[in-house]
């Protein structure tokens, strides 16, 4: 692979065989779809974070290219070729492609995007940026959002360009921009997210001077909509280091704008009156979730944990014995998340999942670290619903004292609660708790129609089997027939 760029050699040579072996692997794809380009004559280049994850040996099997070839250009090359086409991104200049292709003993699936050379700004009243066409590589390069991101290995003579010094910075595990960081954040404002994201993705630290800019320019990212916004934020509490990310959000203001509650948390502290940094306490519990997730990345969970104390601020008292209290944090912040995750525009499945983790995160030590009765557990099992697992996670991340005969009472406390719970479920259907008697049922029984009474018949039939667990249908009729009596 030659270098367009030559002035660090040193730097390419650490990673050159890394990058070939990577583009080795791709090439059935990349160097067959570059030959069509050339065909029909234009160029074709591996670009951005394609180039960036080779270099860094994690290329994966999406790949991202830029040509001079025009959409409509780019869709008569590739229909024959590609396996299916996508327009989602054409007025952007983006044409999407999925190709099955053999590598080596393996016929693998890529999912390809080729976008033309272009340059695009924000108005500064616009919430949708202007897509205007280039002619050139480095045009399309400098207005790339990061240099690590502002490589390119233009296909099929694998030439490799890097006029911006993305090597050098990715060697120092840094992020700049390709022009003055003013300039970016202005042409896309998002781009200041982006800083914070893929410093928690790749753990590279940011250069003073963006950050210098984030900070005078935060209020730029509230002409970005809160879906652009929302997604960015998702990648960032997905990432390996989603802390890092986040202190970056909250030191530049940027979480003033987009997630004020998380900054809100850092509640001033005095010598009288001693509490844990509640900030830094949801940072700590986010990692500690991390930790205990099992099937990958939960974004649900995640957010749980960052979120799950946000209702201190709003709730916090300073009582007559020193002591500081947070009555009830966790009502109003369960309606804090949802109003949070409403404006973010995020799924009402998942704006509904999130704030019952919220809620329910105190559940466990309302009970106590004694023995759990039945009944306590099946309203904590009927309580948590299908989010069972998670308020596990969510609970046992939620103790960061560094008292360590504390820490493991409580974590033998929620050993003991799962250990009831699992006993409970060999013997009941702990996960769809019913009454004993359904709504037809109970109307033969009281001889009624349909009506208020069905429903609060069968609120009584329910809280007497999360009391005392499954009853035989004789009993449960003669308990409804004397509540009914008890009625009229």
């Amino acid at each position: 692979m030659s270098n367009a760029n030559e002035d660090s050699p040193s730097a390419l040579s650490q990673v050159q065989s890394r990058a070939v072996s990577e583009l080795l692997r791709v090439s059935p794809v990349a160097d067959e779809l570059a030959r069509r380009f050339q065909e029909a004559g234009f160029s074709l280049a591996l670009v951005g974070g394609s180039v960036r994850d080779a270099l860094l040996g994690r290329l994966g099997n999406d790949l991202d290219f830029t040509t001079d070839a025009r959409p409509e250009d780019v869709l008569k090359i590739m229909r024959p070729w590609a396996d299916s086409l996508w327009e989602v991104g054409i007025a952007f200049g983006t044409v999407g492609a999925q190709k099955d292709a053999r590598v080596g003993e393996v016929v693998q699936s890529f999912e390809i995007e080729v976008t033309t050379y272009r340059s695009e700004a924000y108005d500064r009243s616009s919430r949708k940026p202007e897509v205007s066409y280039g002619d050139s590589i480095e045009q399309d390069l400098v207005r790339r959002d990061f240099t690590v991101n502002a490589m390119a290995v233009a296909l099929p003579e694998k030439k490799f360009i890097d006029p911006h010094g993305g090597l050098d910075d990715l060697a120092a595990r840094v992020l700049r921009t390709p022009g003055t960081p003013e300039s970016s954040f202005s042409d896309d404002p998002l781009r200041m997210m982006r800083a914070a994201r893929f410093a928690a993705q790749l753990d590279f630290e940011v250069a003073p001077e963006v950050v210098a800019a984030m900070k005078a320019m935060a209020d730029r990212i509230e002409i970005v909509s809160a879906e652009r916004v929302r997604e960015e934020l998702n990648k960032l509490v997905l990432s390996a280091h989603p802390r890092k990310g986040l202190t970056l959000l909250v030191d530049t203001g940027l979480a003033d704008r987009v997630l004020p509650e998380l900054p809100a948390l850092r509640l001033e502290r005095d010598e009288h009156h001693r509490h844990k940094d509640v900030y830094d306490h949801s940072l700590i519990v986010l990692e500690q979730a991390m930790a205990l997730e099992e099937d990958g990345p939960d974004l649900t969970l995640r957010l749980a944990a960052l979120l799950h104390d946000i209702g201190k601020p709003r709730t916090r008292r300073f009582e007559e014995d020193g002591r500081v209290s947070f009555h009830h944090h966790e009502v109003v912040g369960a309606k804090m998340t949802k109003k949070r995750m409403t404006a973010l525009k995020y799924s009402n499945e998942l704006v509904k999942d999130v704030s019952r983790l919220v809620e329910l995160h105190l559940r466990f030590h309302g009970y106590g670290t004694g023995e759990w009765t039945d009944s306590a557990v099946r309203r904590y099992v009927r309580d948590a619903g299908p989010l069972l697992d998670r308020l596990h996670k969510l609970t046992r991340s939620d103790c960061t004292t560094r008292n360590k005969r504390k820490a493991t009472a409580l974590s033998r406390a929620y050993d003991g609660l799962e250990e009831r719970v699992a006993q409970l479920q060999e013997q009941e259907e702990l996960d769809a708790i019913r009454p004993d008697l359904d709504g037809n049922q109970i109307m033969k029984v009281l001889d009624i129609g349909p009506g208020p009474a069905i429903g609060q018949a069968y609120k009584f039939l329910l809280e007497l089997r999360l009391e005392n667990g499954p009853m035989e249908y004789d009993a449960a009729v003669s308990a409804l027939k004397e509540w009914w009596a008890e009625q009229n």
